[in-house]
């Protein structure tokens, strides 16, 4: 069997098929680049495979209304969207799949580190350190920088120009944010037990 040609150009326009045709090949599109991307896709980038001038948002919109009542959902994250299964399919996942290399596995001390570096970024070691009354150890820092949840910001405008923590994408997909104006308010936190983040 011969395979594919995939040095040609992609066809964008597709000005030869028919306008509905047309518009279900770019709807095809899209789910085939967020189902192969294991992060938010840009709408930049995903107009990359679509024609000039297609919105990207009202495709998107039609293939969420397409994938109602399926097991996964298109999410926005960020300046993006990410396919992804439903929250209340996590349960059957975890007892039919091996996922355990994707839990968080956060104590509460991580968990409220997180916290502060979200409400505060970008905010160094020393900031979180006024923060919790404690130094915040170089391995607390790693584990979260390994789970991709915290990335390095900017340097500090100070002496020494330390380094700045930041949240990423990748947090804002594993607490179901679209953007950090999701995270609750600060009586929220208090009311969960976390009112050392300021």
């Amino acid at each position: 069997m011969r395979k594919p040609h995939t040095d040609r150009p992609l066809d964008r326009e597709l000005s030869d098929a028919p306008q509905e045709e047309r518009w279900r090949e770019w709807l095809r599109r899209i789910e085939a680049v967020l189902f192969a991307s294991a992060v938010p896709v840009s709408r930049e980038d995903l107009s990359r495979v679509v024609g000039q001038g297609v919105s990207v948002e009202l495709l998107i919109d039609d293939l969420s209304a397409d994938l109602e009542g399926r097991s996964f959902e298109i999410a926005g994250i960020a300046d993006g969207w990410i396919l992804r299964t439903r929250a209340i399919y996590a349960p059957a996942i975890r007892e039919a799949a091996n996922v355990s290399h994707q839990l968080l596995d956060l104590n509460e001390f991580d968990v409220a580190v997180l916290a502060a570096v979200a409400y505060h970024q970008p905010v160094t070691r020393d900031g979180l350190k006024d923060i919790f009354g404690k130094e915040i150890s170089r391995d607390l820092i790693g584990r979260l920088h390994d789970r991709g949840l915290i990335g390095t910001g900017p340097r500090a405008p100070r002496r020494g120009a330390p380094h700045t923590f930041v949240t990423t994408d990748q947090f804002l997909v594993a607490f179901d944010l679209e953007t950090l104006q999701d995270l609750p308010d600060r009586e929220s936190l208090e009311d969960a037990g976390l009112s050392n983040v300021q």
